[in-house]
């Protein structure tokens, strides 16, 4: 429904949250590539599109730069690093000289109808002032190298706004909130540099600067689309405890989970009947966000959203259609797939497609809140949808199946071509830069501790197996190819001292993933034959006990090949009868 409100433009009306009780919210989550390429696009074509049917919650990660170098994320790790640097400030005299441009502010100076207004009322949080100004270094003075780094990122977003806001009150105000952001990094920076240290808060703080920027900026394009947006920050949504920096890292439980989704969805629900824009940093999580979490906070913070404000979907926008049965760029007989159960989206997630990191899928889906995945640049397309009902297509004949298709934008496959379907695996996949290591016990009778040290060494080197296949005196693994050369020549020397160890490395492992698989009889035979006839050599072979995947590993050369070779003998629904008619899938 549109709608009147307050704007810097007393005469514009813009377009509002639908108002209706009965409206269910949608969670859009827009990634760093998406809010830097496609920012407008996303105001003018898609927020645009849902509003009047929906109530929509955005949250963006870090805009991406105009190169990879310069994307907000990266040069915030860098300014960091630049912060540990030691550097001090003195005039002629030996006296620190005074701050001219360190200034803060706290939300009670912005106006309260202002789209820019910070929803935190705390004035101790970092974004909202309450800190006294620091020292910068004046004209003459050398100049700390994170100075540079801010300077990147002010000019990337200052040139992004003038790119894509054309109201001049708006871009006014969006300039002058980039200004004083970055001044406040880099009065937080100079602290860090005169104390000489950056906690796991600090941290934090630093990295979720890169989210507040891409938010104030899809905020002001919103606004200027004529859409009512409201910038809303999450920085205060946890209460700080004094010890909350020395919870062990994975020690938060769902409770802890579940209780941020709580709070979260109230604070956005105070938000109606703007479309608020969130930031996917969500504060300071006990034990650091980035170690507790990891750099994919965003897509959880988007899920608990959605369980916070019961959303009728989560929509995660890519650049990419949805999830297909092989890599489209590897692969040209790729076929998008158009739903998907949380065990196949999970295997492949761990195999190599870049899906939904399964801890994020599982807030969602425990509350039955399906995953949309779209793509940005074709938001007319279904997608591909990741739903939370594990016996979707075991109730396919009791018309179970009608919900979820429906959902897919007119998709309406006979159960006879569904049926045909099952027979077969759901995607390939391929990850690569994969290093074999083979231990062979060096006793000729079993031991009893052979495994127990193998696993002890692979854990103090934090070491993590993809693959494994075993016996009473072999181990193979396979792990990602991510250690330093001391630290790999370390544990195969560690290795050595529970038997012969020998290294294999530009290797890729080979996954064919399907919730039907452990029905599909003779379906590993027909993966190896395949291979075989290709003259790929398996160096390994896996299955895991979900028995939904098979894996083995190839020599990283073959990759391309081995995944053209399974999707065609494995994944390709052959012609049936005269007419040659071909399964639902086949787009």
């Amino acid at each position: 429904m549109s709608s009147s409100s307050t704007s810097t433009n007393p005469l514009l009306v813009l377009r509002q949250n639908n108002t209706d009780p009965e409206a269910k919210w949608t969670v859009q989550k827009y990634g760093g590539t998406s809010v830097g390429k496609f920012a407008v696009n996303i105001a003018r074509d898609i927020v645009s599109s849902y509003i009047d049917q929906h109530k929509i919650a955005v949250v963006c990660s870090a805009r991406s730069g105009s190169a990879k170098a310069l994307g907000t994320t990266n040069l915030l790790l860098k300014a960091a690093s630049e912060a540990r640097k030691r550097h001090k400030f003195f005039n002629g005299s030996g006296t620190m000289t005074p701050s001219t441009n360190g200034i803060f502010r706290t939300s009670s100076e912005t106006s309260p109808n202002s789209p820019m207004r910070r929803s935190s009322p705390s004035p101790s949080s970092p974004s909202t002032g309450g800190l006294i100004p620091l020292t910068t270094p004046q004209t003459g003075q050398s100049q700390p190298e994170f100075n540079v780094t801010i300077d990147l990122i002010r000019t990337e977003h200052l040139n992004a706004a003038n790119a894509s806001v054309k109201n001049p009150e708006i871009l006014q105000e969006l300039e002058a909130e980039i200004d004083r952001d970055c001044d406040w990094l880099r009065s937080f920076l100079f602290a860090a540099q005169v104390i000489d240290e950056i906690s796991p808060r600090s941290r934090d703080s630093i990295i979720g600067f890169g989210e507040r920027l891409a938010c104030k900026l899809m905020t002001a394009i919103l606004r200027d689309q004529g859409i009512d947006a409201e910038y809303v920050s999450l920085e205060d949504i946890i209460p700080v405890s004094e010890d909350s920096e020395t919870v062990p890292e994975g020690s938060l439980d769902q409770d802890f989970y579940d209780n941020v989704a709580a709070a979260v969805g109230e604070r956005i629900k105070g938000c109606t009947p703007r479309v608020p824009v969130v930031t996917g940093f969500f504060g300071h999580v006990p034990g650091s966000l980035l170690r507790q979490v990891g750099r994919g906070y965003t897509d959880l913070l988007s899920a608990l959203l959605a369980v916070g404000l019961e959303a009728s979907e989560l929509q995660i926008w890519k650049e990419v259609d949805g999830i297909f049965t092989a890599d489209p760029r590897k692969v040209p007989t790729a076929r998008l797939i158009p739903i998907i159960s949380p065990d196949e989206a999970a295997e492949l997630t761990y195999y190599g497609s870049e899906v939904v990191h399964p801890f994020t899928m599982e807030q969602v889906i425990r509350r039955k809140i399906p995953i949309r995945i779209k793509n940005v640049e074709n938001p007319l397309g279904g997608g591909t949808v990741i739903h939370p009902d594990p016996d979707i297509e075991a109730s396919q004949d009791d018309g179970l199946f009608e919900a979820p298709v429906a959902m897919l934008q007119g998709l309406s496959p006979s159960n006879d071509e569904l049926r045909r379907n099952k027979r077969l695996p759901t995607a390939v996949t391929i990850k690569e830069r994969i290093v074999v290591l083979n231990v062979n016990s060096n006793r000729k009778s079993v031991s009893h501790g052979f495994l127990a040290r193998i696993f002890g060494t692979l854990d103090r080197f934090g070491v993590v197996v993809d693959l494994i296949s075993t016996s009473e005196v072999h181990v193979s693994m396979a792990i990602e190819d991510n250690l330093s050369k001391t630290t790999m020549e370390r544990l195969v020397v560690e290795l050595k001292k529970s038997g012969t160890v020998s290294v294999h490395r530009e290797m890729a492992i080979l996954s064919l993933v399907g919730q039907q698989m452990r029905h599909l009889v003779g379906i590993s035979g027909r993966m190896f034959t395949s291979l075989a006839q290709g003259n790929v050599n398996i160096e390994m072979i896996s299955q895991g006990a979900s028995e939904i995947n098979i894996s083995c590993v190839i020599e990283g050369r073959d990759a391309v090949k081995a995944l053209n070779l399974i999707h065609q003998s494995c994944l390709q629904i052959k012609p049936e009868g005269p007419r040659g008619r071909v399964g639902p899938w086949l787009f």
